[in-house]
């Protein structure tokens, strides 16, 4: 059984699940791009979460979460989801805020307090920013989401998740519409120019698919959309 994770140990099982650690191996260079960290620092950990039971690296291939790695990075992202949509809701910051702020309480909230949000809240399934929030028991609801840059015209979507590490394009997304729920018809694309014409709830908005990017849906069937 591993030892009692440290910060750097938690923010490292959450980087790995996060770039899709708890079905497959994630390469090593997706997990600097993910922390902003060297190279070099990285692979020295990875052996050190492997020695102590949290992952399984094989050079070459990268890191994947073992069971007790993955339950304790689904522990982490639950209090961090927990605690941005408690930011959001209870003390009124702006979606653009949270995400910062919760990456460093994440670690220091007691399971107790935590739960105590999770109470308050009644047991949410999801953050401010769509992305589904862990059961108390660990259990993560798989969804089958399509990027919005990858749809083409005639297509419709209900945004699902907005990705929430650039507060300055969770704020344009805001002004936009584009925030889970919305409702988003795809009218035309360029792709010489590479932009878009869609619909958001009845607004028309024009983006390139950089101003799509980190935002994904829900397909609308035709037999829906009638």
């Amino acid at each position: 059984m591993p030892d009692q994770p440290t910060q750097a140990v938690q923010d490292y099982l959450k980087a790995i699940h996060v770039r899709g650690g708890a079905s497959g191996f994630v390469e090593p260079n997706k997990i600097v791009d993910e922390l902003g960290v060297k190279a070099p620092s990285v692979t020295g950990m990875l052996k050190r979460l492997s020695d102590a039971g949290w992952i399984e690296y094989a050079p070459g291939k990268g890191a994947r979460l073992s069971a007790t790695g993955l339950a304790e990075a689904l522990r982490v992202i639950r209090r961090h989801r927990l605690v941005e949509l408690f930011l959001a809701q209870v003390l009124k910051l702006d979606w653009s805020e949270v995400d910062a702020e919760a990456e460093a309480l994440e670690h220091a909230i007691s399971p107790r307090l935590e739960q105590a949000i999770a109470d308050y809240l009644g047991e949410p399934h999801e953050d401010p920013h769509g992305h589904p929030i862990p059961s108390r028991t660990g259990e993560l609801k798989a969804r089958n989401l399509q990027r919005l840059s990858e749809c083409r015209a005639g297509q419709t979507v209900i945004v699902r998740e907005a990705q929430d590490d650039n507060p300055d394009r969770l704020r344009h997304w805001r002004k936009q519409g584009l925030t889970p729920g919305a409702r988003v018809h795809i009218l035309t694309y360029q792709e010489l120019d590479d932009l878009f014409e869609v619909e958001v709830d009845g607004t028309l908005v024009r983006l390139g698919s950089e101003g799509l990017a980190g935002l994904r849906g829900e397909l609308v069937t035709a037999d829906a959309a009638g």
